[in-house]
């Protein structure tokens, strides 16, 4: 049988299923949503464990309180992804806002394969670099770059996710591209030979 993406409707109506007591429909749901909701927060702290318990309390808070979600709001991606930034926020709080970030692996196997050493090597060292001058934001800037440039969602729905007004995301995005194009910018020291 052929499976597709539901949509906000099918959502909705999937919610109400599994609160009148639909298991199969929360199974739906999570095979729906769960990448997305993941990879959202695997962006903002860049740990995988992390982002996986996050991922998952999104989804027993909904298990748990089905109810809680209403379509008329937004978006149940919106919704779960505010959920897993709420868990992320109070682990990073924890933790003294530092995150404990892993190694990301983002490029493609493909991409790899075909590039020469010295290619593989400056790609590693660009990537890193722009992945430690994001963990360096402010979370609420952060939190806007990853919402909008990162994961292209619209503006109104990145709002709802980080719980602000439109204009709020909208100037914390400006000021987080701002400093990030400082710190990307920003000079390195040149190898010296002796």
């Amino acid at each position: 049988m052929f499976w597709r993406q539901p949509t906000d409707t099918d959502t909705a109506t999937l919610v109400e299923r599994f609160a009148r007591g639909d298991a199969h429909a929360l199974d739906l749901l999570y095979r729906a949503e769960a990448a997305q909701v993941y990879r959202f927060a695997l962006a903002m702290c860049g740990n995988p464990a992390w982002s996986a318990d996050a991922t998952q309390d999104a989804f027993v808070q909904l298990a748990e309180q089905p109810r809680s979600y209403d379509s008329a709001k937004g978006p149940l991606r919106a919704y779960l992804c505010g959920i897993a930034r709420h868990k992320l926020l109070a682990r990073w709080r924890e933790a003294q806002g530092h995150w404990v970030a892993e190694d990301e692996g983002d490029e493609a196997p493909d991409e790899a394969a075909h590039a020469t050493p010295e290619v593989e090597l400056v790609r590693s060292q660009d990537t890193q670099a722009l992945w430690a001058a994001i963990r360096a934001l402010p979370w609420a800037f952060r939190e806007a770059l990853v919402l909008v440039d990162l994961q292209e969602r619209p503006y109104a729905e990145a709002a709802q996710v980080a719980g602000v007004e439109l204009n709020t995301l909208r100037t914390r995005l400006h000021r987080a591209r701002q400093r990030l194009a400082l710190a990307l910018a920003a000079p390195t020291e040149e190898i010296r030979h002796e």
